[in-house]
This record gives C-alpha cells, sequence and structure tokens, in this order.
C-alpha cells in the first residue's frame, strides 16, 4: 500500500493559482488538476464527510456545519463525535482489506471517539470561571503531552476569531510531521485553513489576499517537500471556493417580524426559542435550513423565504431529495443564498437585545454560524486597551467577557455554500499521480474513490466510485 497524505487546503481553487503560489502551481503543473463540482451545502463539515465516505448528506447525514436537534429542540454546531457521521469512511475502508494500514487524522472535524489510528483536534478548555483556554484533543492521549511539549499550545485564537493568522497552519503542519516521525502512517489527512480567514473577511479579489496565498504556499511547500522525501504521494484538495458578497440576509428577523419565529428574555436580553417558534431558520454561510414546528405553517413559510431579497431558490422535499440533502436532520425547507449574499443568523429586532454571546466568538452558543467572529468591532475607540483589560481580568482569574465582536454583518466580503458558477471558482484536486486523475472534473462523491487510488492503485478508483 502507497504511503499518502492529503492536504486539505481550504478555499484554494484554479483561480487562485498563479504568481502568489509558486510552489504550488509548479507541482501542480508537474501533475494534474481538477476541478471538483461540489455538494449543496459548500461548507466545512458536509464536504468533508462526502470526501470521507464518498457519500451524499443524505447518506453520511452531515446536513451543515451544524443544525437542529429535534428531540433537543436546541441548535447546536461543530459537534465533534466521529458516531455523527452515518457511513463508511476510507479508512475504515483502506483497514479491511489490508490489516497494516493506519491513518492520522490532523484537525479534519468530527475527529473525536473516531477509529482513525491518530488523532489531532481543537478541544479548548472551559473552567468554571468562565475561561476559554486554548487545547487540543488527542488519540493516544498522551500525544496531547507530548504535542503541547514540543511545539508549545496551540493557537486557538489564531485558529478562528479576529486574531487569526499563519500560525494555526503552521503549528497544525508541524503537528502533522511530528505525528509522521513517530507513528508513520499509511494515510495522512491534514487541514490547512489559513486561506478561509481573509477570504471570508475581505473577499476573493481584495489584493491583500496575495499575502495569504503566499503564506499558505510556504506551508504546502514544506509538507509536500516532506512527505514526498519519505516516499509518500500526495494529493491537495480543497472543499469550496469563495465568492465576494455585499450582503447579509436574517431570514430570522424576517420569521419573527411575521410571527413565526420566538424568543425568550433573560436578563433583558432575547435568545431564540427554537422549540416554541413555528418555525425558525438555522443560518450556515449561503444555506439555511428552515425548521417549520407548525407543519401547516410550511407553505406560507416558503411562499415568505422565496420573495426575501437575496434569495436564489427555497427547496421542498423534491428539491432536498435532487440536491441529494433529504435527510432526517435537515430542515423541511432549505434556503439557498445567490451568489452575492450570505445569511446571518440574527433574530433580534434591536441590537440592545441581542444576547451576550453575539459580540463574542462563541462558536457553540450562537444558533447559526457567525463569520462576523472573524472583526473587532470597528465602534471600540480604542480595542487593544478593551481587549488588554479583559485579558487581564482572565489572568487575575475573574470571569470576564470579549465583547469586542460587532453586529455589523455588510462587514463580511466572501462567503460559500452555494454552488459555483464556473469551474475555476469551485474547488480542486491536484497531484502528481496524473494517471490517477481521470478527468479535469470531478464529482464531490469521487475525491474518496482518489484518495483510495492513491493508496492501492488505479483500479481502486472504479472500485470506489462504483460502490454505494
Amino acid at each position: 500500500m502507497q504511503k499518502t497524505a492529503v492536504l486539505n487546503v481550504v478555499g484554494l481553487t484554479p483561480a487562485l493559482l498563479g504568481k502568489s503560489t509558486p510552489f504550488l502551481s509548479q507541482w501542480s503543473a508537474q501533475g494534474r488538476i481538477a476541478s471538483v463540482t461540489p455538494i449543496l451545502p459548500a461548507v466545512t463539515c458536509p464536504a468533508q464527510a462526502t470526501y470521507l465516505t464518498g457519500t451524499t448528506p443524505e447518506q453520511h447525514g452531515i446536513v451543515a456545519n451544524g443544525w437542529y436537534f429535534r428531540d433537543e429542540c436546541e441548535v447546536k454546531f461543530w459537534r465533534q463525535s466521529n458516531k455523527l457521521v452515518q457511513a463508511q469512511k476510507v479508512w475504515e475502508m483502506a483497514r479491511k482489506s489490508d490489516p497494516t494500514f493506519t491513518c492520522a487524522n490532523l484537525f479534519w472535524w468530527y475527529n473525536m471517539y473516531s477509529s482513525v489510528d491518530v488523532s489531532v483536534t481543537p478541544r479548548p478548555m472551559y473552567p468554571a470561571d468562565g475561561r476559554k483556554i486554548p487545547d487540543i484533543y488527542t488519540q493516544p492521549a498522551d500525544l496531547r503531552v507530548k504535542l503541547n511539549a514540543q511545539l508549545g499550545i496551540f493557537p486557538l485564537f489564531d485558529f478562528w476569531g479576529p486574531k487569526t493568522s499563519i500560525r494555526s497552519s503552521q503549528w497544525i503542519a508541524e503537528a502533522a510531521k511530528k505525528v509522521e516521525e513517530d507513528y508513520r502512517p499509511t494515510l495522512t489527512l491534514i487541514y490547512v485553513p489559513h486561506l478561509d480567514y481573509n477570504l471570508q473577511r475581505l473577499g476573493p479579489n481584495h489584493p491583500a489576499i496575495a499575502k495569504d496565498l503566499q503564506e499558505m504556499d510556504g506551508v504546502c511547500a514544506d509538507l509536500i517537500r516532506f512527505y514526498e522525501a519519505r516516499g509518500a504521494a500526495v494529493l491537495v484538495v480543497s472543499e469550496y471556493g469563495v465568492a465576494a458578497v455585499k450582503r447579509g440576509i436574517a431570514l430570522n428577523r424576517v420569521l419573527r417580524e411575521h410571527g413565526f419565529l420566538a424568543v425568550r428574555e433573560e436578563l433583558g436580553l432575547e435568545l431564540l426559542d427554537a422549540g416554541a417558534s413555528r418555525a425558525f431558520a438555522v443560518a450556515d454561510h449561503q444555506v439555511a435550513h428552515i425548521y417549520v414546528n407548525d407543519k401547516d405553517k410550511q407553505a406560507q413559510v416558503r411562499a415568505l423565504v422565496e420573495k426575501v431579497p437575496g434569495v436564489e431558490m427555497v427547496l421542498d422535499e423534491e428539491g432536498k431529495a435532487n440536491h441529494r440533502l433529504n435527510h432526517s436532520r435537515s430542515g423541511e425547507l432549505v434556503a439557498v443564498a445567490a451568489r452575492d449574499a450570505w445569511f446571518t443568523y440574527y433574530y433580534w429586532l434591536d441590537d440592545r437585545k441581542a444576547p451576550d454571546c453575539a459580540r463574542t466568538v462563541d462558536i457553540h452558543r450562537k444558533p447559526g454560524f457567525d463569520p462576523v467572529e472573524l472583526f473587532v468591532d470597528p465602534a471600540i475607540r480604542w480595542p487593544q486597551l478593551k481587549i488588554a483589560s479583559r485579558l487581564l481580568k482572565k489572568k487575575l482569574g475573574f470571569r470576564y467577557l470579549m465583547d469586542v465582536i460587532p453586529l455589523d454583518s455588510s462587514l463580511v466580503k466572501g462567503s460559500h455554500g452555494a454552488l459555483p458558477r464556473a469551474s475555476d471558482e469551485a474547488p480542486l484536486v491536484i497531484t502528481r499521480q496524473a494517471h490517477l486523475l481521470p478527468s479535469p472534473t470531478l464529482e464531490a462523491t469521487d475525491v474518496h474513490g482518489m484518495i483510495l487510488a492513491h493508496l492501492y492503485g488505479a483500479s481502486s478508483f472504479k472500485r470506489a466510485h462504483y460502490a454505494g
């Protein structure tokens, strides 16, 4: 079996390859590149689950980065248990045919309690005093201690939030090399998230993206040279392309204004009451699952949402089936934004009533994805002073609220989730094993077969492609 490393370079598209990516451009010219037709929604967790299982959301069940858990009446984002993925993973298939096969997963999602041999994933500590302390979860458990000692504590605040930087991708890359040296897995999955940040902040056409591309190219060059020197085949993939956007759409405010969405007040602030709502939207970039608790109102809700400016289409049962999104976790309806728009989770009508988590980086408490977490509120006159005062409270052990995030969706200039309009805006696959890439375009489900093809040879691609 051929040792293989898969680099998941988030946000990379054929259109972004060029003078700012000298290594990847040269490396891809020595092999072959293909664009990938993504699944809907083209967001992190569904894309990764599709790549790793060769199935679509209607089968593996990952319909978004988060969804409404109907039995608990709660919206939950960024769950981590691999048990949520309801299909066989690529490493499980490989292990069945070769018991000596091993797999390491570095930061691909749903990485806790999985059947990989080695896993490393972010897992902050949340003490009772309200602090959020950067940390990781690993399997084997003692790997956490080794990596923290050798590389320093994982830079969580460079991984997501206003402080994001290349440091988090560099840390992941160094951790991958340590895992390779200590465990020598047959297959290594590596997440390289750096491009995602400014593509959402600034949009794909901003000149500052050139620096991000150069930094990402450097990390990829280091990893590819490292693995190829160890005899590994390297496959570069991406999950989605980021489109330029100019407007955020607050479906929940529309639903609330028409009497469908319920809130409850706590300490003078409003919280979405999903269980009591007749209908509400779980926003995730350019796709929103709309859960209709009052089924008699479904047609009325659909007609309302279809009229909202910036909504390109609303999928019903037939539409979800056509897009392979007809799973019990999906909303009764699924809204897809126009290419230049995205969905916010905002549901309050007065910013003074917004929940306290809205002005913080809090990916688990918000009932939807919030890219505005990438910004510091421009209305804060002395942001560094405010952040320093909060960090001092943290250091002294006091409870604190890092309330520096704005409530202005117009700041976001890039988003994804809707299907791309052109192949150069789509995600990609790059390999130097050109004979394993049979076409200039692939379906998202074919990436699973491509991984197997690199492990086993060309014949396994056909086997995986036609397997359930």
